[in-house]
C-alpha cells in the first residue's frame, strides 16, 4: 500500500505491533519489529531488507541486525499471532516452493516444487492455515535443513512435510498429504477429523467388503483369530477412480458449496463410503478397516471425475457440508498469492536459518494485519 494509505492505519498498526511484539525483551527490538512490518506493507517490488530500508529511509543494518543476530524468539511471536487470528472452522495444510540457488541456504535441494511446476533447486515451506467462512491466516514451517553455514540449531533435524504439518498442528491438503497414511494416522491419533485431497490411483475396498480368516494350512504358527492385526479381504482393492466409475455419474448429485464473487459455486459430486487399502491400513477393534468418505467431483461434459477427496467425517454429515469442507482449500491459493506477490514471502535474501524463520513469521504478521482490516465494517476501515 502507499505511504499515505498506511498513515491512515498507523494507529491500528502500532496497536497491532505492540501486542504481537510484546514478548520481545528489549524496547529497540519491538521498535524494529514494527519497522519491519511497515516495510512489508508498503508498496515496492522487492521486500528484502535493503529495498525496504530505502523506502523506510533507515539504515538497512538496523533491519539486518534485528533479523539475523538479535535475540528474540519466533515462537513467542507466532503464539501471539495464533491467539489473535481468526477462530478456525478448518485447518488447511499445504506447501509451497521458493526457487533458491546456492548451497548455503537452509533447506535448499533439488526437489519437486508446484511453484516451478518441475524438479528444481528450491526450498519448500509447509503451512497450516486457519480458515473460516470470511478469513484465513497461515502459520509456516520449513522443509529440509542445512547446518553449519546456515547456523541451524543442533536440535533441528530433517523432518518430512507430513511430520512438520503435525508438529504445527500440535503447536497452535494437498494430495501429498491425503496419500500419506502416516499423516492420516497422526490426525486420527489427535482425534482430528479431516478432508484430504487424494489421487485417483489410491486403492480402497468397497463398503460391503468383510475381512476373513484363511484356513490354517498346518505350516507355521497357527494364525490368530479375528480381529486380525491386518485385515485380509477376498477381493483385491481397486482405485478410487474405479470405485466412482463403477457407481456412475448418475449416483451423484449437484452440490452448491458457497457463493462466489459472480455466482454460486456448484458442481456434480459422487459420494461413496469405502475402506482404504494400501500398505498401512489401520483396522478397527472388530478387524475391519473403518469406513471413509470418498468425494469425487465429476463435472458435466467430463468423461470421469477431475478431483478426489477422502474424509473420516461422520456418516450422517450433510453432502453440502462435506463438499464445502473439501473445497475450502481455495483460500490457501488466495493466501499464497498475497503472501508472495504483495508481502514478499519469498523475497528474503539472507542465508541464515533463523533469519528466514523470522522473515516468514513477520510476513504472516503483516498478512494477519491486512486480514483484520478487511474484516472491519467499511465505515470503520476508512476511519
Amino acid at each position: 500500500m502507499r505511504a499515505g494509505e498506511l498513515a491512515v492505519w498507523r494507529g491500528r498498526l502500532e496497536e497491532f505491533a505492540a501486542e504481537v511484539f510484546a514478548p520481545l525483551a528489549r524496547c529497540d527490538q519491538r521498535v524494529k519489529g514494527g519497522l519491519y512490518l511497515r516495510g512489508l506493507l508498503l508498496d515496492g517490488r522487492r521486500k528484502s531488507m535493503q529495498p525496504m530500508a530505502e523506502r523506510l529511509q533507515v539504515d538497512h543494518q538496523r533491519l539486518q541486525q534485528f533479523m539475523t543476530s538479535s535475540t528474540w524468539s519466533v515462537g513467542d511471536v507466532r503464539a501471539r499471532l495464533a491467539r489473535r487470528a481468526v477462530r478456525p472452522e478448518v485447518w488447511a495444510v499445504d506447501d509451497t516452493g521458493f526457487p533458491k540457488d546456492g548451497q548455503a541456504s537452509p533447506g535448499v535441494a533439488r526437489q519437486y516444487s508446484g511453484t516451478l511446476g518441475k524438479v528444481g533447486s528450491c526450498q519448500i515451506g509447509v503451512s497450516v492455515h486457519a480458515l473460516s467462512d470470511t478469513a484465513s491466516c497461515p502459520s509456516h514451517g520449513t522443509g529440509r535443513r542445512r547446518r553449519a553455514a546456515c547456523r541451524i540449531p543442533e536440535d533441528e533435524h530433517h523432518r518430512p512435510k507430513w511430520r512438520l504439518a503435525l508438529d504445527m498442528l500440535d503447536e497452535l491438503a494437498d494430495t501429498a498429504y491425503g496419500a500419506n497414511a502416516d499423516f492420516r494416522h497422526g490426525l486420527e491419533d489427535r482425534f482430528l477429523a479431516y478432508v484430504l485431497q487424494a489421487k485417483g490411483e489410491m486403492t480402497a475396498h468397497s463398503e460391503d467388503a468383510e475381512p476373513y480368516q484363511p484356513p490354517y494350512g498346518g505350516l507355521g504358527p497357527r494364525p490368530l483369530p479375528l480381529p486380525l492385526p491386518l485385515p485380509r479381504y477376498r477381493s483385491r482393492p481397486i482405485s478410487l477412480r474405479e470405485h466412482v466409475l463403477a457407481a456412475g455419474r448418475r449416483a451423484g448429485r449437484s452440490v452448491t458449496w458457497r457463493k462466489g464473487s459472480k455466482a454460486a459455486m456448484s458442481s456434480h459430486f459422487v459420494l461413496l463410503r469405502i475402506r482404504l487399502a494400501g500398505r498401512r491400513p489401520r483396522p478397527a477393534h472388530d478387524g475391519t478397516i473403518p469406513l471413509t468418505w470418498l468425494i469425487a467431483q465429476w463435472p458435466e461434459n467430463e468423461a470421469e471425475p477431475v478431483k478426489y477427496w477422502i474424509s473420516n467425517l461422520p456418516a450422517d454429515i450433510p453432502a453440502k457440508d462435506l463438499v464445502r469442507l473439501a473445497k475450502s482449500r481455495w483460500r490457501i491459493e488466495h493466501d499464497y498469492r498475497e503472501l508472495k506477490t504483495r508481502l514478499g514471502l519469498d523475497h528474503f535474501e539472507g542465508r541464515s536459518y533463523i533469519g528466514r524463520h523470522r522473515h516468514v513469521t513477520l510476513v504472516s504478521a503483516a498478512h494477519l494485519f491486512l486480514t483484520e482490516q478487511r474484516a472491519l465494517p467499511k465505515a470503520l476501515a476508512r476511519a
